[in-house]
């Protein structure tokens, strides 16, 4: 009895029976996971008979609950309402508590009751006071509480070092134990508009019922929680959700140690929106060091719409329009992906960019980073990249050994041809670079359907080649092999092609592409650039595209075998090269001449950065010489500007052609 009184002292040692005017100092009194400094209490009896005592600790630790420095005084009235039971009421106020707890004053009730070992507390304004708290005097360790509308904030000491709790109210049952290192406990809560932020996690706005139960101590926290949400938005390291009013349910366990968490028996179930269960972790600089998804069901839209449109806005993937269904299993670990499972029913995705488009998407594929799965069968209606469309095709597919392989080749109609994929094997889990192994095929694509799709001109002719090979590595893919390009009555040959971020902000093409023997008078007609006959020859090597626009590139254009132009094809030519057009009769004469003959026209460029350097056949009176004359009128042609900006020389094209060229979107 002597140690349970003396640990009851310093808040209720007056109640004793001693004469008013008693006053006590302590400098410190240390109680288990506590630690009191510069207490002072007094007693003394008021003009109206009452007793009046104060309660006043200058600095106290409890670093369990985050407690440090902490200061507070208790003043009140003192009444004995029997033999060994002792009453006070008044009000207690709390000096540099985390969240701002009690610092202005509250009214308290507190009754000793020394017979039955029990200390009762009450904090906040009668009846339904914010905290009710009971005590065993015999077992100071332990505390039950019940909670009316309290400031979440107020908890702010139980999540030092984690994060910032924000505005919010708690109500609830809450029984907490002391240990040697920490505090353990368990609570049956409802959080109305809760805030939490805490970095990778973060809450707001946020409803809650359910139980909680929860571990601290100075190495490490542990929090279970199985619930009911309803509304709010929430921030879970890299998953962002914005959730309904109706009711979802949650259940997972966190855990913390060293600065690293993770996020065990995680559960969550949204009724016809999505439904998962996993495990996440995330390393100390809060990035996603493993995750586990057992099992998750996604309907959309709202699956998007509620929990995937922010996410997928940081990857590049914004305005998306989807339907249908997505279900399966992921797992990764480093970085690297372990298991993946991807089953689709009538799935749809529409980028509103423009730059992809899937229709009807049906069945899955099943990987393993380990061991063999069944074989899988994925299909679809359509598939569009850009504005190319693909029309509807089926795929079969088997994990074997770490790598998804097709099982039989695969046949797309494309713009009047085929695209054929004879093999593709996928090793998400091979060093970079090796990955993606693939061969395939396009043949007979009409020049003019694709020309219609991009908006270009018309061109006639088709479009084939083959790639023997492709290699994906960092988001470059890079194709072996190449594409040709039968237009005009020659061949346009497209290698060395690489693709980097397809579907990002700034997708990126490199390529070479070499020109043979394509007529000039076709070309130039598509163009509406004026007439020149002959053939031409040439190549653009090292061509950089940046979001579909030229950066770089070294492009020489050569008709040198002769043959005939009509006065416009001089003039535009003349204009591109920013030069001028003799002969060997004055320019009033010329213009009576609808076309002159010619021994060689040669243009060549080398865009760096936003200036095009220009060349021709070579150097003449200051300049280049751009078209050499044959016959009579003798005509040539000179560029005098060396350098030209790049939207220059495009605008002077643009006048040239009127109806405008190709240009990628």
């Amino acid at each position: 009895m002597a140690r349970r009184l003396c640990a009851a002292w310093v808040l209720l040692a007056v109640l004793a029976p001693v004469h008013a005017g008693t006053t006590l100092h302590a400098r410190m009194l240390h109680l288990q996971g506590m630690a009191l400094h510069d207490i002072d209490v007094s007693l003394d009896r008021a003009p109206d008979g009452q007793l009046q005592w104060s309660v006043q600790v200058g600095r106290a630790d409890v670093p369990a609950l985050g407690w440090h420095g902490v200061g507070f005084l208790l003043q009140g009235q003192l009444q004995r309402l029997r033999a060994d039971v002792w009453s006070s009421q008044g009000t207690v106020t709390v000096r540099a508590a985390p969240g701002g707890l009690l610092r202005k004053g509250q009214p308290y009730r507190i009754t000793l009751d020394t017979g039955a070992d029990t200390l009762e507390v009450d904090i906040g304004p009668q009846p339904r006071p914010t905290i009710s708290m009971a005590l065993p005097l015999d077992q100071l360790t332990h505390v039950q509480s019940q909670l009316t509308r309290m400031p979440v904030s107020w908890l702010q000491g139980l999540v030092a070092g984690s994060g910032t709790l924000g505005k919010g109210t708690l109500s609830g049952t809450v029984a907490v134990d002391k240990h040697p290192s920490g505090v353990a406990g368990s609570a049956v809560l409802n959080l109305r508009r809760a805030g939490f932020d805490g970095g990778r996690f973060a809450a707001q706005k946020l409803d809650f019922r359910g139980r909680v139960n929860f571990r601290t101590d100075a190495k490490s926290r542990r929090i279970s929680v199985a619930g009911v949400l309803q509304g709010g938005e929430v921030l879970l390291g890299p998953l962002y959700a914005r959730l309904p009013r109706t009711s979802t349910q949650l259940g997972f366990t966190l855990s913390g140690h060293g600065g690293a968490w993770r996020v065990d028996g995680l559960r969550y179930a949204d009724p016809g929106t999505l439904n998962l269960a996993g495990r996440f972790a995330l390393a100390r600089d809060g990035s996603l060091h493993s995750v586990d998804i057992s099992r998750f069901q996604a309907s959309f839209p709202a699956a998007y719409q509620r929990y995937g449109k922010t996410w997928l806005a940081t990857h590049g993937l914004a305005d998306l329009t989807t339907k249908g269904r997505l279900g399966g299993a992921l797992a990764m670990h480093g970085g690297s992906l372990r298991r993946l499972r991807v089953q689709a029913g009538d799935f749809g995705v529409v980028d509103g960019a423009g730059r992809f488009r899937v229709q009807g998407l049906d069945g899955g594929i099943d990987w393993s980073r380990q061991g063999d799965r069944g074989g899988t069968s994925l299909s679809w209606k359509s598939l569009a990249m850009y504005r190319v469309v693909f029309g509807q095709g089926t795929s079969q597919w088997r994990s074997q050994g770490g790598t998804l392989k097709l099982q039989s080749p695969i046949s797309v109609p494309v713009l009047g041809g085929q695209f054929d994929v004879q093999d593709m094997a996928w090793q998400p889990a091979a060093p970079k670079g090796q990955r993606l192994d693939a061969r395939a095929t396009l043949d007979g694509v009409s020049m003019r359907k694709l020309s219609l799709a991009m908006g270009w001109p018309e061109f006639h002719g088709t479009l084939a080649g083959a790639v023997p090979g492709l290699r994906y590595d960092a988001g470059r893919l890079t194709f072996q092999g190449g594409l040709t390009l039968h237009v005009f009555g020659g061949f346009v040959d497209v290698t060395r092609l690489a693709l980097t971020h397809l579907f990002g902000a700034a997708p990126e093409l490199s390529a070479d592409i070499d020109l043979q023997q394509l007529d000039l008078k076709a070309m130039t007609d598509v163009f509406h650039f004026g007439s020149i006959s002959g053939r031409m020859h040439g190549t653009v090597h090292g061509l950089r595209l940046v979001d579909w626009k030229p950066v770089a590139f070294q492009a020489q254009l050569l008709a040198d075998g002769g043959g005939r132009i009509s006065q416009r094809a001089v003039s535009n030519l003349t204009s591109v090269g920013g030069g001028s057009a003799i002969g060997g009769i004055q320019g009033t004469i010329l213009r009576l001449f609808k076309h002159f003959g010619y021994a060689r026209i040669g243009l060549s460029c080398t865009l760096q950065g936003n200036t095009c350097r220009m060349g021709g056949l070579g150097p003449e009176d200051n300049g280049y010489l751009i078209v050499e004359g044959d016959g009579l009128p003798h005509l040539t042609v000179i560029g005098h500007q060396r350098q030209v900006s790049w939207p220059t020389l495009i605008s002077r094209l643009r006048a040239a052609i009127r109806s405008g060229g190709p240009v990628v979107k």
